[in-house]
């Protein structure tokens, strides 16, 4: 029988998430703020020892104590970038010669219909294979006639050796073979939720009342890395944009890019508005890198709906964010690597040399695979099978690379240049996992932005 009363209580630690204890991972936080220009590097040997230790309340003190350190840290005397996670700084340093408006109230049904299935049909190509290595994804599309990668990964793709040799799990997956309809995805689940944010709030919305939006819409369990950090922060009475930084070691990972999409699509020829509603959005949880990869996207999304090609779209994207920040010196390098007709391979082996995709640091940080997005537009040229066989063969976060470059490229060309062996899959049907969501028919979702972009003209 448990006693009524008890001297004290105390977090079990060894029975909760690892992912929601600071003191988990600690050398991501260390990786972090050496990219960030701290001067953190004769602290090392502390963050290797937090992150040695079990899960337990000792643990969690010197993590706060580290936290707490770093806060109070000079920035590195010789550190080239300056990246500001505010908007009015973030506007002053951008490259203003392209941030120009280039309305489009009129865009056609055709743009946005390619925008939602191309973001769709590129999730699911990257869903079956979230997570999986590059040495072995290369060795599942050489051995099923898909490489280079042209079409949906099968059920029957994958050996009965590669099903008991492999690391990554082939059996229990989503293939497009199997199913009826679009499967349910945190990729595909947040331009719909930013779609209700935008219908509740309007063009106007804040970041609380994104915050607000993401505890009605789902269980912790549906946030991952700097989202679910940011949730709990919430959660705790820790708003925007303090619930982007309070022990938050994951602030530039990829969540706030794949979050970004809808406010481009509503805001056709308009990069400089789809950028600041990105910014609103990514600033609950995100800061510096990681709320300038959805600028980048949201921008390119906007301009996409009016450019001609995929560089006119980069570089419209790329007038959204600080010139000075990581992420601007790294996608501006591979813009003028293919202006030189460097080969696309080279490009991606300098990546993978330089982020290391065994770790969640170098697998899901925003900059490695803003890169990949970027190389597969710039070499896909416009082709939405090329493009986002491009993202996914890639590695690093294919579902998060394939929706965002489907989505970009749907949107440039329209749903009629997307194959139907993209679409037939999807049945016209998305699950979500959005509570009073569900279901919902993609025709309605394309409908709602039509009359989202309509409302700006009101």
């Amino acid at each position: 029988m448990v006693s009524e009363k008890r001297d004290a209580f105390a977090p079990q630690y060894e029975k909760m998430d690892p992912g929601e204890l600071y003191g988990y991972e600690m050398m991501t936080e260390y990786r972090q703020c050496l990219d960030e220009g701290l001067d953190v590097g004769r602290y090392k040997s502390r963050f290797e020892a937090v992150e040695a230790m079990p899960p337990c309340a000792q643990r969690e003190a010197l993590a706060d104590e580290l936290f707490e350190l770093i806060r109070e840290l000079p920035t590195r005397s010789d550190y080239a970038y300056r990246e500001p996670s505010d908007l009015e700084g973030i506007l002053a340093l951008r490259d203003g010669q392209a941030a120009k408006a280039l309305p489009a109230p009129d865009v056609s049904y055709d743009k946005l219909a390619g925008a939602w299935y191309g973001r769709i049909a590129g999730c699911l190509l990257g869903k079956t294979l979230e997570g999986i290595r590059s040495q072995e994804l290369l060795t599942l599309l050489q051995g099923s006639r898909n490489y280079p990668m042209h079409r949906y990964v099968c059920s029957d793709d994958a050996t009965p050796q590669m099903l008991e040799t492999f690391q990554f799990d082939l059996r229990h997956r989503v293939y497009a073979d199997r199913i009826l309809r679009a499967p349910a995805d945190d990729d595909t689940n947040y331009p719909v939720m930013a779609q209700q944010i935008i219908e509740k709030y309007g063009r106007d919305f804040t970041p609380d009342d994104v915050a607000q939006t993401w505890l009605n819409s789902q269980p912790k369990s549906a946030y991952f890395t700097a989202e679910r950090t940011a949730y709990l922060n919430v959660l705790r009475g820790i708003f925007p944009p303090e619930s982007a930084l309070y022990k938050n070691k994951y602030r530039e990972y990829i969540g706030a890019q794949i979050r970004a999409d809808y406010y481009g699509y509503i805001c056709p020829g308009d990069p400089q508005s789809a950028a600041a509603m990105a910014f609103r959005d990514a600033s609950v949880s995100h800061v510096k890198n990681g709320v300038y990869g959805a600028m980048y996207v949201a921008a390119m999304l906007a301009a996409a709906a009016t450019a001609d090609d995929a560089e006119q779209v980069v570089r419209q994207g790329l007038s959204q964010i600080p010139r000075t920040s990581r992420l601007y010196a790294c996608l501006q390098q591979a813009l003028r690597d293919w202006e030189q007709g460097i080969d696309r391979s080279q490009q991606i082996e300098r990546l993978h040399a330089q982020f290391d995709e065994h770790t969640g640091y170098g697998w899901c940080h925003v900059i490695s695979n803003a890169l990949i997005v970027t190389l597969s537009l710039l070499y896909g040229a416009g082709d939405f099978s090329a493009s986002v066989c491009l993202a996914v063969q890639s590695a690093f976060d294919t579902d998060c690379n394939g929706a965002t470059v489907g989505s970009v490229v749907g949107m440039l060309r329209g749903a009629s240049a997307i194959p139907d062996e993209w679409k037939a899959p999807l049945g016209g049907t998305l699950d979500t996992e959005l509570v009073r969501v569900g279901a919902v028919p993609i025709e309605t979702l394309i409908e709602t932005t039509r009359r989202h972009i309509r409302s700006r003209e009101k």
